[in-house]
């Protein structure tokens, strides 16, 4: 642990504003002399106790609940104090303030600070000590930030789920599995007179076999929670007038953008987040797309620039068409002028799709020409809506995962790619004529660190850094 990690800690636990109540929490190491100068009686461990909050002369700053939960039965795994006040921010702060200044009091008995060292706690800085504490592990830990961060009901199911310890339990598992095999590969290399008749004795390459499979499984699992917390971002692009901010309007089911049939309404990206079957889609509708010589407007030909470079930061296009127009040659020309410049990698993943719109506007028994992977719909009447929702999740590669889905952040899929490189290494080891079992003993002790980052096992003090700087302050 940091120097820091032993400070006692105080931190106003519930977002900025007016509300019926708002929370003052403490963690530290003994809280008793604080819980004698800021209440007139001592605490029940757990037992919610109403009464004043005294300020230093003994007069109360308000009435409310406190709440003693002696280590190690905390969230942080120390003793923690909450101080339920009145939601005011005035009171709030008055709270925060008498808690630092009673810390910082000196004893007339014994000549110390009531709290030595008690400061403003850093973002995130509570769970980071419940994982500190072993209270967590890192993959519950991030939890407790997505289910507060999470945008769909399905995003924050998947966080309980991992919050409760589901997805560790899943990666504690595979992680013995990779433990017994290392195990077993290591005292063959003590007793090398066994060598390979013992490791097929074993079944060590049907172990090794389980293993890829029971990761293969993880991975398919992490990969579809990274989708429910992160999302996928699509921009709606194609030239002036072909309906982008009219299919924006019908996703979001509001009017978030200004719709004419003047060229270049669009100047600016209107972005909204919407979501299908619970899968948050960040949605990015950009200015029509045209030569930059054909326009003398200063602000349009700023707005395109920025529609390309959000179209090469994005997970998926609709590259939207007007179908009335498909007849046009100059019309066609500059749709494949816009075709030629689109992201390649976009292109070569299919996840470029091709949007027919203005359906509404032509006879019903008219042909369209599309190839498969393209739709036709109408932003105007919803028509073909539907399958465009099923289309993005497609190309997100999104889908109901009968046992449930765990919370999962890009850390996740990266740690669960690096231990797949392992496992394929040692499969391909063991394959061998002659393998060399030191190799494949170092490739599984690989596997197992990559696997182990995810819970913590193996965790640098920087990335842990990292991820509590972006929690809430007072969680």
């Amino acid at each position: 642990m940091l120097p820091r990690h032993h400070d006692p800690i105080v931190a106003i636990a519930t977002p900025p504003g007016r509300a019926a109540v708002g929370i003052v929490r403490v963690s530290g190491r003994d809280l008793r002399p604080l819980i004698a100068a800021l209440c007139p009686r001592p605490l029940a461990p757990r037992h919610a106790s109403y009464g004043p909050f005294l300020d230093a002369k003994g007069a109360p700053i308000d009435h409310g609940l406190a709440i003693h939960f002696p280590a190690p039965q905390s969230y942080t795994g120390e003793d923690v104090l909450e101080l339920q006040a009145h939601g005011g921010p005035v009171v709030l702060q008055l709270l925060l303030t008498r808690c630092l200044e009673a810390g910082a009091a000196v004893d007339a008995s014994t000549g110390r600070a009531t709290l030595p060292g008690l400061r403003l706690a850093l973002p995130g800085e509570f769970t980071e000590r419940a994982y500190l504490n072993d209270k967590l592990d890192l993959a519950q830990a991030e939890a407790v930030s997505d289910l507060i961060e999470a945008s769909t009901e399905a995003a924050a199911r998947s966080a309980t789920r991992s919050l409760s310890g589901g997805f560790s339990a899943e990666i504690g598992a595979l992680e013995e599995q990779l433990m017994r095999l290392r195990m077993l590969v290591e005292a063959t290399l003590d007793f090398p007179e066994e060598d390979i008749d013992f490791l097929q004795q074993a079944d060590a390459n049907g172990q090794l076999a389980a293993i890829s499979e029971r990761l293969r499984r993880i991975e398919d699992t992490t990969r579809q929670g990274a989708l429910l917390r992160d999302g996928i971002t699509v921009v709606i692009a194609g030239q002036p007038n072909v309906g982008k901010s009219s299919l924006l309007n019908a996703l979001a089911g509001a009017e978030l953008a200004i719709v004419t049939p003047i060229a270049g309404t669009t100047r600016d990206k209107v972005s909204q987040t919407i979501q299908i079957e619970g899968v948050p889609v960040h949605v990015i509708d950009t200015a029509g797309l045209r030569d930059l010589a054909d326009t003398g407007d200063a602000i349009e030909r700023i707005g395109i620039d920025r529609s390309w470079r959000e179209i090469e930061a994005a997970d998926a296009v609709l590259f939207l068409h007007d179908v009335t127009r498909l007849g046009e040659p100059l019309y066609a020309a500059d749709d494949a002028v816009i075709r030629q410049r689109l992201p390649r990698p976009l292109a070569e993943a299919l996840r470029v799709l091709d949007v027919y719109n203005k359906s509404d506007l032509l006879p019903i028994d008219a042909p369209v020409s599309k190839g498969a992977d393209s739709l036709c719909l109408s932003a105007r009447t919803g028509a073909g809506l539907d399958a465009l929702r099923q289309r993005l999740l497609q190309m997100a590669g999104w889908h109901e995962h009968p046992e449930g889905v765990y919370t999962a952040r890009a850390r996740h899929v990266q740690a669960l790619m690096q231990t797949r490189q392992h496992v394929d290494a040692s499969k391909a080891t063991l394959r061998s004529t002659t393998p060399a079992l030191d190799l494949l003993a170092e490739e599984l002790r690989l596997a197992q660190r990559a696997l182990g980052g995810i819970v913590g096992h193996s965790t640098p003090d920087e990335l842990l850094g990292e991820i509590f700087s972006r929690f809430c302050i007072g969680k």
